[in-house]
This record gives structure tokens, sequence and C-alpha cells, in this order.
């Protein structure tokens, strides 16, 4: 489906974005992991937490919703039923990653499977530390999906230094780690990722000098629990971006996740000149919130610190829009993971930015954006990824003559409510 998007001149308002996809995929695995019934409000009802939704019930897992509110009957410790074909993970890596590390601690094998686009992504990373937890594997020489999962019966604790800046990985290590007796330690050396899974399940973890160390076992065994995820960050990184370039914006954002670990895009986008207040507002499972206020303003490009980037990684492709209208050459580096997202994302950012005419330098891990636009009317292309379909449709709502972008329903993997609350923000 191609979309079209007009040039949009003024933005007014607030606005309830759609629940954490990183929380919504949690509170969905904790709770169902968990004796007895949980609660979860503001689930986010996008492609890939359905997916995990699926997955879960082909588990044995129910999950019904009555209103705005899911319910999760836990299957408890080894309470999951073997199912009786593969897990189709569909285009989730955080479905696929997470779920690994549940599934290696049952007593039956399982095989997961996705689409094209998951198929091609990574899944070396997990092997290795649930290998080393005791669980087995058969896969293709690539370690890519499909991937069967065969536990032994018994999962070892590990101390394990992540070796890419991955909360999924450290997501996995740390699910299996809480079907063992023993302590398993996660050891983040530099680059600390997000860290949803250690707030969530309330584990402990010690930071000194950017060394971050979290331990896990059975004592952290989530049990049943009434979940509220707030707004998504990075969803609300494409309105913050917009509100930001477009003169005399005042728009809220209501009730966004505000984990410290998830909005270091703010502080990029001060450090550029960006009008940004934080209000926070509230607390639950461990997680803050609130709101997130944006004028309009005059941006101007600074050196980004690779030691960020994982914590901005799924921010990249909006916060190079901003690089476009900010003063100054934009430039991205030691941002290689993009590379191995639903798509080659340094790839794609680049052949839609040569669109518009600006000239832009590619690296193995980051790119370089100089000159000025000279087009002003664009066909994107998604890639079938959803945050470059949304990056581009913001772009096209800022360019003179708009712009279309190509296979746009992908966004739905994140945010199937994007059009419905661009509409409700833009002044007439």
């Amino acid at each position: 489906m191609r979309k079209q998007f007009s040039k949009i001149s003024k933005i007014s308002g607030e606005v309830s974005l759609p629940g954490d996809k990183s929380m919504s995929h949690r509170s969905l695995l904790f709770a169902a992991l968990a004796e007895g019934t949980s609660t979860i409000k503001n689930l986010l009802e996008s492609e890939d937490v359905q997916t995990t939704q699926e997955c879960l019930r082909k588990l044995g897992v129910k999950i019904w919703q009555e209103g705005e509110t899911y319910f999760v009957e836990g299957a408890g410790k080894n309470g999951f039923k073997e199912p009786g074909k593969p897990l189709y993970c569909g285009n989730s890596g955080t479905t696929t990653r997470l779920i690994s590390g549940i599934l290696a601690a049952q007593n039956f094998p399982t095989i997961l499977t996705g689409d094209d686009s998951l198929s091609k992504r990574p899944m070396k990373r997990v092997i290795d530390p649930l290998s080393k937890m005791g669980c087995n594997f058969e896969s293709n020489e690539k370690q890519t999906l499909p991937l069967k999962i065969i536990p032994s019966g018994e999962i070892n604790p590990i101390d394990y230094h992540l070796k890419v800046a991955s909360a999924q990985v450290k997501g996995a290590i740390l699910l299996a780690g809480l079907h063992s007796k023993g302590i398993t330690s996660v050891i983040e050396d530099t680059l600390i990722t997000r860290d949803h899974t250690e707030r969530m399940l309330n584990l402990s973890f010690e930071e000194t000098d950017g060394r971050k160390i979290t331990k896990v076992s059975s004592s952290n065994f989530p049990k049943r629990s009434d979940y509220f995820v707030p707004g998504d960050f990075s969803t609300a990184a494409f309105f913050i971006v917009l509100g930001l370039i477009i003169p005399d914006t005042n728009l809220v954002l209501k009730n966004v996740s505000l984990n410290k670990t998830r909005i270091p895009l703010v502080d990029v986008l001060k450090g550029m000149g960006g009008n940004i207040m934080i209000e926070k507002t509230g607390e639950t499972n461990n997680e803050p919130y609130g709101n997130i206020h944006i004028s309009g303003s005059e941006l101007k490009n600074i050196q980004i610190d690779k030691k960020i980037i994982p914590a901005i990684i799924d921010e990249i492709p909006i916060l190079s829009i901003a690089g476009i209208f900010a003063e100054g050459d934009f430039e991205i580096r030691g941002a290689e993971e993009l590379r191995v997202k639903e798509s080659d994302r340094i790839k794609s950012i680049i052949s839609n930015i040569e669109k518009t005419g600006l000239k832009i330098k590619e690296y193995d891990d980051g790119f370089t954006i100089t000159g000025k636009m000279n087009n002003q009317s664009c066909t994107f292309e998604s890639y079938g990824d959803h945050r470059i379909a949304m990056a581009f449709a913001i772009l096209s709502s800022l360019i003179e003559q708009g712009g279309e972008v190509n296979d746009f329903e992908c966004a739905a993997v994140s945010n199937p409510r994007f059009i419905e609350q661009l509409g409700s923000i833009k002044s007439q």
C-alpha cells in the first residue's frame, strides 16, 4: 500500500500513545510464567505483540481481553504445553529471542520460524549463551531461523559477558536463568543496554565505572501482577522530531515511558537545541512514566557519542530526519547493529535520503549527510521496516510538496494507529 502524506505546517494538542513495545512483550511473557491471573492495561496492539500472544497461546497459555484490559492465566514454572507445530514469530525479533530463553528451560523441544526478514536476522547471539546454560540447538550454517530448541532438562547458571549490545540477548539469558537454582550473571562491560527485563523482574544489579552486572535465579521467578504499560518512547520519537522541526509547535505526549535507558535521544535532541520538557507523573513495575512537552526549535547537528548508540539504536531513522533539518552535517558512527534490523537500516536510510538530493556517505557502521534537499516531492520505500516507514512518513510531512511511502502497512508492526495519531495533532 502506497501512502500519501501532505506537508504539515502546524501541530498542537495532546496525544496518548500505545503501550511500549518492549514492555508489552515482557508483561505478556512474565504473566505467562507466573501462577495465577495477571492483568495488563495499555498493552500495545501491534503485529509484533500479537505474535507473542499467539506463541504463548500455542504453548497453552490462556489470554483474553475485557474492554481495555488483557488477562493472562499463567502456566507457572514448567507449565507450558508442547505445541503441535512450530511457533511462527512473524517479523518479531523480540518475540524470537526472549521466548528462546524460556523455551530453553522447558521439557520439550520447540521449533521457531519467522517471515523472510526475521529469517535473515542473527540467532547465534542467543544460541551461544543458551548453549552454555545446557540447551541444545539445531539450525542452518548461518544460524538463523528456523531454529530448533532442544532443552537438556536442566539450566546451568553462568557468568556471561555480553558480546553484542542487545537487550534481547540479555533478556533471553535472564529468562533462562529464572529456571536455575544457581545465580546467573550477565555482565555488560562498556555499552549498557535497555533494562526493562531487570526492572520488571526487580532483579539486583551493580553499576560501576560504566560496567553493569545483573543477577538472576529461581528466587526471582515472576508472580502474578497487574501491569500498566506506559506509552512507547520509540513511537513518541517520531512525534517529538516532527514537533521540534515545525515552528510554533505546542505538543504534549501523555504517559510515555521515561526509563533512563530508553530516553537518551532526548539528551541528543536537547544538545541539538531541542525544546523538550519532561514531566514525571508516575511509576509502574519499577518503570517511570510521564508527559513530554515539545516546542518548535532551531536545531544544530552535534557529534553523537558512540557509547549511547545502543540506547538510541531504534530511534536513529527518525534522528536522521532531525539531522536533515538541523544546521550543519549529520553523522552517525558505531551503529553497525542497524545492518541486522528488520532491514539493513543503513542502506534503507541512505537510499531514501538520496532521493531528496542530499549527499550521503556510507560507512560500515553509519553514514554522513551533507548538502541541501533539491527534490521536494519524493516516493520513499519502507523496505518492509516499520521504523523506516514512519521516519519517512515524517519526512514526507515536512517537505514542501509532501511525499509518499510504499508498503506503509508494515508500520503496524509497532504502531497500527500512526496515521490516526498524526492526524489528531495536525492543526488546520
